[in-house]
């Protein structure tokens, strides 16, 4: 068994893999990950191996908490990766960003691969067919727009997200879906569509918590899996293994 965790900028990720399957996936705030686990445990004789991915932040208690009852291989900078990373500073680089980048270059080998994350902002992930990751774009998520309308003026509302079939608002609320649903969809096509004139047999996959939200409203054809990163980190909890081995020989 494989628990896979990531933590966040919004909430923390868990999965339970027995190999390359999904068992089950949960999702709660990071002050219930020590209770999660142990909650596991109690099924369980044997410590969990467990790959971990954070932006987030994690206590140290927490963290040494892992590291005594569990066989935890934390993902850092330092960790190798499935690509050469070609980014300028490649320190700065997210974690999560560069998971999804190895995940991305472990299903697609020898492809022009291009990974979307629709979470708390919307990331952008290029891996050429030379598994080089480039780099990408990091533009505000579907919430983070809809808050920002209401933060930053006097009297637009906060809004949820919701299903609209109209470009044209014709009262306020209406309004505020158009520009943020209509935009943030625009955004992503037009974005594929550019790196697809450079790039015509470009792999795209669209992951994050709006998957299954903004998936049936663009036009590009896309592999979607909301699951892609923890899927991701399992994969990396593989080739890390592998690599340690080779390492050993």
């Amino acid at each position: 068994m494989i628990l896979a965790i990531d933590i966040g900028n919004t909430r923390t990720k868990l999965a339970i893999f027995e190999k390359d399957t999904l068992l089950e996936t949960q999702f709660f705030d990071l002050n219930l990950l020590e209770k999660k686990i142990k909650n596991i445990l109690k099924k369980n004789q044997s410590k969990p191996k467990v790959i971990l991915s954070s932006v987030g932040k994690l206590e140290s208690t927490t963290y040494n908490w892992l590291l005594e009852n569990t066989e935890v291989i934390e993902i850092s900078h330092k960790s190798p990766f499935p690509f050469m990373n070609k980014y300028a500073t490649p320190t700065t680089l997210g974690i999560d960003r560069m998971v999804l980048a190895a995940g991305a270059t472990i299903l697609y080998p020898n492809s022009n691969r291009l990974v979307i994350d629709t979470g708390t902002c919307i990331t952008y992930e290029f891996i050429n067919d030379k598994d080089e990751y480039l780099g990408g774009a990091i533009s505000p998520g579907l919430s983070m727009r809809y808050k920002a309308l209401n933060h930053y003026t006097a009297k637009l509302p906060l809004l949820e997200p919701t299903d609209i079939d109209y470009l044209i608002g014709n009262q306020t609320d209406q309004s505020i879906h158009s520009g943020v649903i209509n935009g943030i969809t625009l955004e992503i096509d037009g974005i594929i569509n550019q790196y697809k004139s450079l790039y015509p047999d470009l792999k795209i996959i669209l992951t994050g918590g709006d998957t299954l939200f903004l998936v049936k409203r663009l036009k590009n054809v896309i592999f979607a899996n909301s699951n892609f990163l923890l899927e991701s980190l399992n994969n990396l909890y593989q080739y890390t293994i592998e690599n340690d081995k080779k390492n050993l020989l």
